[in-house]
């Protein structure tokens, strides 16, 4: 008896181990079937339910039987563009970049401090601390800012103790403010946009004054430049474009919200809580779809911007 004959048959390839095999010698077909779920939920849940709002934007609604007429029409879009439709795009765009801009003049120190002078434990304690505020509630957050702007909170509390109602009293005055307390006022809503999306402007800044080489700004001095010479002229143009990723955030965070100016806010309404009553109470889908496509555009607008200044390298 031979010895190939006494040794056991080998075992006929299963389906798992043909397919092992098939996928270990075609590594583009393992990077294929990883990318198609999350291309096809992309493509399919949100970019086909995307085309679906704006095709309704060309719709109209019948206003004896209140349906929505599924034929072309521009109707719509002519009654966003009325004055008081583009009343609320302005409002809406101008908070927008006021809280941008708050966001960016109390994020960059902060990001500094932490890029330049924080080692270590210390470092830690920063990510932490910045991090801490977004592993709670949203809700709960704002309703505590809600509390504590209110005519009975905190903030009038204090500016009593301080003698300061006076202050707190000639900003509620102001025309751009409005609104009987902080709590219902353009200033408060500012606030809490800026608190609640300051950590993503915070965090793209501080890696990008990471990446300023240290070398630059002692060459800078060598060279005789003074400090604020030396941050206006170096490290400021090579952090700006993580000022401008992370205003894509706090920009496009605010554009869309609608909690926040519901709770926190004067009654006259931004492009969120628009667009939340057109499809609710009022029923004119068509028009909430139309006014969907306003912060879009304005995005396409800002983020083909932000792209031109290196904002996406700093991401």
């Amino acid at each position: 008896m031979s010895v190939a004959a006494a040794l056991p048959a080998p075992a006929a390839d299963g389906v798992g181990r043909r397919a092992a095999r098939l996928l270990y010698r075609n590594g583009w077909l393992v990077l294929l079937l990883l990318l198609v779920p999350p291309v096809l939920w992309l493509g399919v849940i949100y970019l086909g339910s995307l085309f679906a709002l704006l095709l309704q934007s060309f719709y109209s609604v019948d206003g004896f039987t209140g349906m929505i007429v599924p034929e072309f029409t521009l109707s719509t879009y002519a009654d966003l563009f009325t004055a008081a439709n583009m009343d609320i795009v302005l409002r809406t765009g101008v908070m927008a970049a006021t809280v941008t801009i708050m966001c960016a003049l109390i994020a960059f120190p902060i990001a500094y401090y932490a890029a330049r002078y924080a080692r270590g434990r210390a470092k830690a304690a920063f990510y932490i601390a910045i991090m801490l505020p977004l592993w709670s509630s949203y809700l709960v957050k704002v309703y505590a800012w809600k509390l504590i702007l209110a005519r009975e909170g905190v903030v009038t509390w204090l500016a009593g103790q301080l003698h300061l109602t006076w202050l707190l009293d000639g900003i509620l005055a102001l025309p751009v403010v409005g609104g009987p307390s902080l709590s219902s006022a353009y200033l408060g809503t500012a606030t809490v946009f800026v608190y609640i999306w300051l950590p993503y402007m915070i965090l793209p800044v501080q890696a990008s004054l990471e990446r300023v080489p240290r070398s630059l700004t002692e060459a800078s001095a060598d060279l005789g430049a003074r400090p604020g010479q030396t941050f206006r002229t170096v490290v400021l143009p090579l952090a700006f474009p993580g000022v401008v990723a992370g205003s894509i955030f706090t920009f496009s965070l605010t554009l869309g919200d609608y909690i926040i100016p519901g709770i926190i806010g004067s009654s006259r309404p931004f492009i969120g809580q628009v667009v939340l009553q057109l499809q609710g109470t009022a029923g004119n889908v068509p028009l909430a779809a139309a006014f969907t496509v306003v912060p879009i555009a304005i995005m396409a607008v800002y983020l083909t911007a932000a792209k031109r200044l290196g904002a996406f390298d700093a991401l």
